[in-house]
């Protein structure tokens, strides 16, 4: 792996000193994976994000996974018994977040980016699908917030980007086991006095493969099938268990 991430960072400076359009760009990055697969007994994964800037500055780096619409619901006690009384949607909700910079954010980016770029869980604005106050709006996307981080979805603490001779930077970013499959997008900015000098975006493809796929794709698209199957497996289940503990 070191040796590995050794030749990454190598391979962007080398490509960033080049003659042409990388040169002009003054920041180049990768990822040591651009797939991620998915398979029986998927435990998560770290991907290497690398990099090189042409001058010295400050990186910060995002992940966000594909946008869905989720829905949170509230349950109250009604007459005794737990239900669900209130409910909110929102769209264009990252399944998955994280952060990561060569320092703290606070410091090294000036909140208007922060802010227009979305960076940092208190800065996302994912839309709400109902009209409310913005009193009652704040409180469901904090709730939503809270969710994901419950779920290892949206990572808590902003993780470390470092440098190497002030030009070649690195960082890992970390996939939890239940990170759902989609295009993700690893956002690198490049930032000088506090404002967004430079940036760039490379997608990740996170997908089912193997057995699990077959059965993912068979489900989606044989429902029908699928669900006959599943009774008859279920019926198939109960019969052997009844048999094996059957008393003469």
């Amino acid at each position: 792996m070191i040796r590995r991430a050794a030749a990454a960072l190598i391979l962007a400076a080398a490509l960033l000193w080049a003659p042409g359009a990388a040169r002009a760009a003054d920041l180049v990055a990768d990822l040591s994976d651009h797939l991620v697969a998915i398979t029986t007994g998927f435990a998560g994964i770290d991907v290497l994000l690398y990099g090189a800037v042409g001058e010295p500055g400050d990186i910060i780096v995002v992940v966000r996974g594909p946008e869905r619409r989720t829905t949170l619901r509230r349950k109250s006690q009604v007459a005794g018994i737990w239900m669900n009384t209130n409910s909110m949607a929102f769209e264009r909700v990252p399944v998955y977040y994280a952060v990561a910079s060569s320092g703290p954010l606070s410091e090294i980016a000036a909140a208007g980016e922060l802010s227009r770029l979305q960076i940092g869980v208190e800065n996302l604005r994912p839309s709400p699908l109902s009209i409310a106050s913005a009193n009652i709006v704040a409180d469901w996307r904090a709730a939503l917030i809270r969710n994901k981080q419950r779920a290892g979805l949206y990572v808590r603490r902003v993780g470390s980007v470092s440098f190497l001779a002030d030009t070649l930077f690195r960082t890992k970013i970390h996939f939890p086991a239940n990170v759902p499959t989609g295009i993700y997008l690893a956002e690198v900015y490049l930032l000088r006095n506090g404002l967004v000098v430079g940036a760039q975006t490379t997608p990740l493809n996170i997908r089912k493969a193997g057995t699990e796929a077959d059965l993912y794709d068979f489900a989606h698209e044989q429902s029908g099938l699928y669900g006959l199957v599943a009774v008859f497996l279920a019926l198939m289940a109960g019969w052997l268990a009844h048999l094996a503990f059957r008393r003469d």
